[in-house]
C-alpha cells in the first residue's frame, strides 16, 4: 500500500487536485510498479502562514507569490 503526500500551498481547485491524483498515480504505475487500487494520495494544503525558508516566515517572503 504505496502513499504519496502532497504539500502545497491552498489555492488550487477541485480539478486541478483531480488532475494531480491521476497524474502521481500514473507515474507510480509506470516508474515504481505500484497497483492503482492499493495507492493513496494524500494532498495536505500548508498555509503559507505556517511555512518558512532560510529563518523567514512564507508570509514574510519578499520572492513568493502568496497567490500560488
Amino acid at each position: 500500500m504505496p502513499v504519496v503526500t502532497v504539500q502545497i500551498w491552498p489555492g488550487r481547485t477541485v480539478d486541478q487536485k483531480r488532475r494531480l491524483v491521476k497524474a502521481i498515480t500514473d507515474a507510480m504505475v509506470e516508474h515504481a510498479d505500484a497497483r492503482p487500487d492499493g495507492l493513496h494520495v494524500i494532498i495536505q494544503e500548508v498555509p503559507i502562514e505556517n511555512w518558512g525558508r532560510a529563518g523567514v516566515l512564507g508570509v514574510d517572503r519578499k520572492d513568493v507569490d502568496h497567490d500560488a
